[in-house]
C-alpha cells in the first residue's frame, strides 16, 4: 500500500514537471488579423479581433482574440497559445461610428 502511493505521487511529480517544461517550451504562434468585431474593456481599450493561426498545430484556425493597444487588418499578433478563445460581444458596435447603434 506504501509503495502503491509512492509511486502515485512521483507519477504525478514527473507529470507535473512534464506539463511545466511543455509551457516553457512552447513558442509563440503568428496568426494574421482577418476582421475587427468590436471594442470591449471598461473603456473600450481592448479590441476584439477574428484571427487565422498560420503556423502549428492549429494552424487555419480562425480565433476570436482581443488585443489591448493598436491594430490593424492584416496585422500579423504572435499568440503564446491557441486553445483559449475570448468570449463574444454581447452587443454588436460598429468599429468607428461615434452614434453607435446596439443591435440585439
Amino acid at each position: 500500500m506504501a509503495q502503491e502511493n509512492k509511486q502515485q505521487q512521483q507519477q504525478s511529480k514527473s507529470a507535473s514537471k512534464m506539463a511545466a517544461v511543455l509551457l516553457e517550451s512552447s513558442e509563440a504562434v503568428p496568426a494574421i488579423v482577418e476582421e475587427m468585431v468590436g471594442r470591449t474593456g471598461k473603456f473600450g481599450e481592448v479590441t476584439q479581433v477574428k484571427a487565422r493561426i498560420l503556423q502549428g498545430r492549429d494552424r487555419g484556425k480562425v480565433m476570436r482574440r482581443n488585443v489591448k493597444g493598436p491594430v490593424r487588418l492584416k496585422d500579423v499578433l504572435m499568440l503564446r497559445e491557441t486553445q483559449i478563445e475570448a468570449r463574444r460581444l454581447r452587443t454588436k458596435i460598429s468599429m468607428g461610428e461615434k452614434n453607435a447603434k446596439i443591435k440585439r
